[in-house]
């Protein structure tokens, strides 16, 4: 349904390029579309991708405010909360219980220090739940 639209859209994109006057904002928009083309259509060629972010946008919102509640005054606190909010949106994505998750993280985190074949993304929400370990 959108792939005929997106087809229109590119094929609008060239048409109207020449029309315009060159150094124009508008000029400068259908340049920067046009460039980004492959990537805004990209979701029609995939199911898994969306026409839109509402679903990142929807995530952070609690992480704003979490941020914004806890006062962030400085580069390591913003950083330190970053960390375990995208964590906390990590398990909240793959269905997760955040605490068993961290209790599970914080067991075996080590195990990685010295063996570097293991990858640390394997201790990622999504993986563990795969694995069946969580």
């Amino acid at each position: 349904m959108a792939y005929p639209i997106m087809v229109r859209f590119e094929k609008w994109l060239v048409a109207e390029h020449p029309k315009v006057l060159k150094g124009s904002p508008i000029e400068k928009a259908i340049l920067y579309t046009y460039k980004r083309f492959d990537k805004l259509s990209r979701y029609h060629l995939d199911g898994r991708y969306f026409i839109d972010n509402n679903g990142i946008e929807n995530a952070a919102i609690p992480v704003a405010l979490g941020r914004k509640n806890l006062f962030c005054q400085n580069d390591d606190t913003a950083e330190s909360t970053a960390i375990i909010y995208s964590f906390m949106g990590c398990c909240k994505g793959a269905n997760v219980d955040f605490r068993k998750w961290m209790i599970y993280f914080l067991d075996h985190v080590h195990d990685y220090d010295k063996d570097y074949s293991r990858d640390l993304a394997d201790l990622l929400p999504d993986r563990l739940k795969a694995n069946g370990v969580i």
